[in-house]
């Protein structure tokens, strides 16, 4: 039996209570909240951890990244998704080894912890060719930091460039028949790598665990995609898959299926609870409609959506239509940061441009709701992450009320939303063990760590320099096939994603 106690910190429960005023202590044992009580009423047990003058919030849930792109932070601006996602993605092997991606991993994993998240999803890519000590490499970096983390192993049966329109006729045949000739691990044996991996490290007993991560509809055959979904269904374990993340992929639906990707994942009985469709940006009445009939969960990516273009999601219409919504920040090649709190920030502040009805606007309990409960809910993990209360896991972060940006404190929610607080963090827990005190983390050398990872970056860098020339090579097709669907039409019923030049 372990125990721990926090002393003395003010408790955000949850996002209806945004104004705690008495101190509270927390008793934690095996990794679980057992009692929260007035401060003094019961003596502390086990570990004491002295909290005074610290706001006690649950940590945030970072519903998705993509590891794999970390060593690309700061490469890319002004380029839409179709015309990027090359690029961290490319069919020309960088040669990383297992150290240097157990650092790219902690990178990330850095960065989320000091914004305040304690579980990540992370989608990571091992193609063209799967090796398990690379996947092996991530796992622990993740074990080491402390954080909890979701792993999921992109899962497509088609390659990225066939997922698209018109590929036959705006590729050259020659340059074509050489991306056909790229050796890929099997989609087939990738997927058995992640039962076997599940079977070992089970969301529901590890702090790391491994998920299912099929990449797009478009991405996978309908067979695959079964098969898929009974591998999650067989093993309960949660799903994440990209869905209208842009309008060309609205224009591919209708090419490919003759209806949204919503519909036909709808078809192939692929949604559900525990399913996160990320993105899920061009959307109609009906699409929503549907998640809410099925349970599924849309996972939004608010910055990186703005910053590739890709649009505005409905978030009021999906949560007025009882869709759960969680939150993520994507990966470092589109967005360059894995800092939730700023996610969570924008979430409350964008979706202030829809609508003049100003009391349905989206406000700072309804962003942190989504970046807590909301990711919760999406992996099944409701009622044990995302919330300070009794029986829930113990993931929770400690900021510091005497900094600035939570002076005058007036409502303690609000501040820590919009009041960039991320360097006000003084503690971390993670299944009721202290990762971050006194603001260090305690599992780590970050300082090592980070210089370490900056000469493995100077290392790979020229093999991800040439890999970025072989896709240039893509790019006279990838912008006719972008032309030629931007100035197709879209179901009409599609709700605006984006502002008219």
């Amino acid at each position: 039996m372990v125990q721990t106690t926090l002393t003395n910190g003010l408790v955000l429960a949850k996002p209806g209570d945004d104004q705690p005023r008495d101190a509270k202590d927390i008793f934690i044992r095996d990794g679980r909240i057992e009692a929260i009580l007035p401060s003094g009423e019961r003596r502390p047990e086990g570990d004491i951890v002295d909290v005074t003058g610290c706001l006690v919030a649950p940590g945030l849930i970072n519903s998705h990244h993509h590891s794999h792109e970390h060593y690309h932070k700061g490469r890319y601006d002004r380029v839409p998704l179709e015309l990027w996602m090359n690029y961290v993605r490319p069919l020309t092997p960088i040669p990383v080894t297992p150290r240097q991606v157990y650092l790219r991993t902690q990178i990330g994993a850095i960065q989320a912890l000091r914004s305040g998240t304690t579980t990540i999803v992370d989608d990571l890519n091992v193609s063209p060719q799967l090796d398990p000590e690379v996947v092996d490499a991530a796992l622990q970096a993740y074990r080491d930091i402390g954080i909890r983390a979701m792993v999921g192993l992109t899962l497509f049966d088609k390659p990225f460039f066939r997922a698209l329109p018109f590929v036959e006729e705006e590729f050259p045949a020659d340059l074509l028949a050489s991306l056909d000739r790229v050796k890929a691990t099997p989609a087939a044996d990738i997927l058995a790598f992640v039962k076997s991996l599940a079977a070992r490290h089970h969301p529901s007993s590890s702090r790391v665990a491994a998920i299912l991560a099929p990449s797009a509809p478009q991405r996978c055959t309908d067979g695959f995609l079964r098969t898929v979904r009974k591998t999650a269904d067989d093993m309960d374990l949660p799903v994440i898959i990209h869905v209208h993340e842009t309008r060309l992929q609205a224009v591919t639906a209708e090419l490919f299926y003759g209806k949204s990707m919503f519909q036909h994942l709808g078809d192939l009985n692929f949604l559900g609870p525990k399913t996160q469709l990320i993105h899920a940006i061009w959307t109609t009445p009906a699409d929503i409609r549907l998640l809410a009939e099925t349970g599924a969960s849309v996972q939004h990516n608010p910055n990186s959506n703005l910053k590739l273009g890709s649009g505005l999601m409905p978030l009021r219409a999906y949560l007025d239509a009882g869709v759960n919504v969680s939150l993520g920040t994507d990966g470092c090649g589109s967005i360059d940061t894995l800092d939730m709190l700023r996610t969570v920030a924008s979430t409350a502040l964008v979706h202030k441009l829809r609508g003049d009805d100003h009391t349905r606007w989206i406000d700072a309990a309804d962003a942190w709701a989504a970046g807590t409960l909301g990711g919760a809910k999406a992996l099944g993990f409701e009622n044990e992450l995302g919330e300070v209360t009794p029986g829930a896991r113990a993931d929770l972060c400690c900021y510091r009320l005497t900094s600035a940006a939570f002076t005058p404190l007036n409502n303690p929610l609000r501040q820590l939303v919009y009041g960039e607080t991320g360097a006000d963090l003084e503690a971390i827990l993670v299944d009721g063990s202290v990762i971050m005190a006194d603001g260090r983390l305690t599992g780590i050398d970050e300082e090592a760590i980070l210089v370490e990872a900056q000469a493995a970056h100077e290392e790979l860098e020229p093999f991800i320099a040439t890999a970025e020339t072989h896709v240039e090579e893509m790019m006279p097709a990838y912008r006719r096939i972008y032309k030629r669907c931007q100035d197709m039409a879209i179901d009409p019923e599609i709700l605006p994603a984006r502002f008219p030049d």
